[in-house]
């Protein structure tokens, strides 16, 4: 009787000390997560999990680990964490949120997006940071229509309209529907009158544009002269005026988008030289 009644002592002591033990190291984690020593808080989360015996802890520690995980870079243990926090119901919008984070990072769009959806359905509050991501990842995913829906809420919403609306353009240039680029960079400049890309990238639409226009009424003088020099016409004749007057209409056109681009961009040299070049033949 003595032998047993030793050995219960010794059991309890020991699920004791295990209980002590997991406790605090829980709390060590919990001060390194509060630290931003994330490795080290993954480390003494993982152990004290490991150790746990018949320690009751709450689920909503496993959101903790999965932020220790995903700040130490370890996505895909981040993910399980994350996932074993929405299984418990705990954190649920920010356990997907930082659920599509990880997955961005290791580059699986897909799930990313279906991640951010979650996270944007279970969020009672502020929702454009998550909007914008979800944006980013369909884009690098090339899931262009939700990723031009998403571009849309935050130029609506105003959060970093700017970058939205950009990439909603080069959405719409990578799908080749150049007149709706054209449009929505002229909105985008319309609505940031200060961003660079936006400018950027509509002065090169108005100098290509200007080119082409510029080139078409060059050809058409330049076949008029041919005929001159071949001696089929003559530059008195009125088929001759008729071709120079529709090269010019070709060379004002040019001029016209081309000074839109020099009043975004006043030191664009393609714009000048080209409107010179207008000009010298008018």
């Amino acid at each position: 009787m003595r032998k047993v009644a030793l050995l219960f002592i010794a059991v309890c002591f020991t699920a004791l000390t295990y209980a002590q033990d997991a406790a605090e190291v829980i709390n060590q984690a919990n001060e390194a997560l509060k630290g931003k020593d994330y490795a080290k808080a993954l480390e003494l989360y993982e152990k004290a999990m490991n150790n746990l015996g018949d320690v009751q802890v709450p689920d909503a520690i496993n959101y903790n680990i999965g932020l220790a995980a995903y700040n130490s870079k370890n996505y895909e243990k981040a993910i399980s964490y994350f996932d074993k926090a929405i299984t418990a119901k705990a954190n649920v919008a920010k356990s997907n949120d930082y659920k599509a984070r990880s997955y961005s990072k290791l580059k699986d769009y897909k799930n990313a997006v279906a991640s951010y959806e979650a996270a944007i359905a279970a969020t009672d509050g502020d929702t454009k940071a998550m909007v914008y991501n979800a944006a980013i990842a369909a884009y690098k995913g090339k899931d262009y229509d939700k990723a031009i829906a998403w571009f849309t809420q935050s130029v609506e919403s105003g959060h970093k309209g700017a970058t939205a609306q950009y990439y909603k353009a080069a959405i719409l240039k990578k799908q080749k529907k150049n007149d709706e680029y054209k449009a929505a960079l002229e909105s985008g400049v319309e609505m940031f009158p200060g961003d660079k890309k936006l400018t950027s990238a509509l002065v090169k639409v108005y100098v290509s544009e200007g080119n082409v226009l510029y080139k078409k009424g060059a050809a058409i003088l330049s076949a008029a002269n041919e005929k001159v020099n071949a001696g089929s016409l003559k530059t008195d004749d009125a088929a001759y005026a008729k071709e120079v007057s529709k090269s010019k209409v070709e060379f004002k056109a040019a001029i016209a988008v081309l000074e839109k681009a020099q009043a975004l961009d006043p030191s664009n040299a393609n714009a000048k030289a080209l409107i010179d070049a207008c000009k010298a033949v008018l």
